[in-house]
């Protein structure tokens, strides 16, 4: 093709592209507040974690330990405390108010926990034997994140979809991208299109799975473990880039064995290639994991770096196994 028939190619790959990602965070929109929900778990845990004093447990006998509401009995009598304001019925409960309650049957013989006691909130009386809204599986959260707007809220959602949109759309985009690029390949090389989409997109998921399990925690940590004598207001729009920031870096770094698997077949590298430039690799990964990692300790850095030599290693695997001379059959 000439120089511009490439151009209207990369436009008609470029709009179809556009097109989907703009239809799939429409899908996206009716999900956004999950989606976010979501990817706000871990600074929630992080912020609670950051400004809630610890003390060891230490009882009369020694044997006292904590133990989830999921270990109640029927009949269990204790003290309930609302960790978070609370509307039962019309009356407003504040957060740290607190009320004895049993774990029972109610008329229809489902478990639960009831108001063992009547409750006075403001001017509302909440009588004996009101069941309390109280998830058995997940705990509560003090902490979240703020808006500064009342607009704020619905950008941030837009964003959401827009993101998960992206997300969503990796396979799409990676078969545009080959499109694209296919024409310059031999016949059977372009038949490595689907092994290289599918490999892609799930290195993309165990990337940004792995950065929102093992990379984030940690480094929300510690970051937020700084302004331990400060109140900390986190904005919802500063963490949602900065956690989408560290998702979609590290789904891209884990594309690593997928393009090394393309090449490798195709006859652009080698095994043997890879081997011999490994203390270059190591160096530039080290560099690339120092820029992206949020903060400036060691530690922090090799949880970047760390899997990025795993994915070297791995890479290395797959041009010995999949890697030939290039040729034209």
């Amino acid at each position: 093709m000439s120089f511009l028939e490439h151009l209207d190619e990369l436009r008609k790959r470029l709009m179809w592209s556009i097109v989907f990602v703009v239809v799939a965070a429409m899908g996206c929109w009716f999900a956004s507040a999950r989606i976010y929900n979501f990817l706000a778990v871990p600074v929630e845990q992080a912020l609670a974690e950051a400004q809630r004093k610890e003390v060891p447990i230490a009882g009369l006998t020694g044997k006292e330990t904590i133990v989830p509401l999921t270990y109640l009995k029927e009949n269990d009598v204790g003290r309930y405390v609302f960790a978070e304001e609370t509307k039962i019925g019309t009356a407003v409960i504040p957060p740290g108010a607190s009320v004895t309650a049993r774990y029972a049957k109610d008329a229809q013989g489902k478990l639960g926990l009831f108001t063992d006691e009547t409750l006075f909130a403001a001017n509302e009386i909440v009588p004996k034997g009101v069941r309390l809204d109280v998830n058995f599986r997940k705990a509560s959260l003090n902490d979240r994140l703020i808006v500064t707007t009342a607009i704020e809220p619905f950008s941030l959602y837009v964003k959401v979809s827009l993101y998960a949109a992206v997300c969503i759309s990796v396979p799409f985009l990676l078969w545009q991208i080959w499109a694209f690029v296919s024409p310059g390949l031999y016949p059977h090389e372009r038949g490595y299109v689907f092994p290289f989409i599918a490999l892609s997109s799930v290195s993309f998921v165990l990337g940004g799975a792995f950065a929102y399990k093992i990379i984030f925690p940690p480094a929300a940590k510690y970051l937020l473990g700084l302004g331990h004598d400060f109140r900390l207001l986190l904005k919802a729009d500063d963490y949602f880039d900065f956690i989408i920031m560290i998702m979609l870096g590290m789904g891209l770094i884990f594309q690593m064995p997928a393009v090394t698997y393309v090449l490798a077949r195709i006859g652009l590298v080698s095994a043997g290639f890879l081997v011999r430039i490994w203390k270059t690799s190591v160096i530039v990964i080290l560099v690339v994991a120092a820029i992206v990692s949020p903060t400036n300790d060691i530690p922090n850095m090799m949880l970047f770096a760390a899997p990025m030599l795993g994915l070297y290693v791995i890479s290395i695997v797959v041009a010995w196994i999949f890697g030939k001379p290039r040729s034209a059959t």
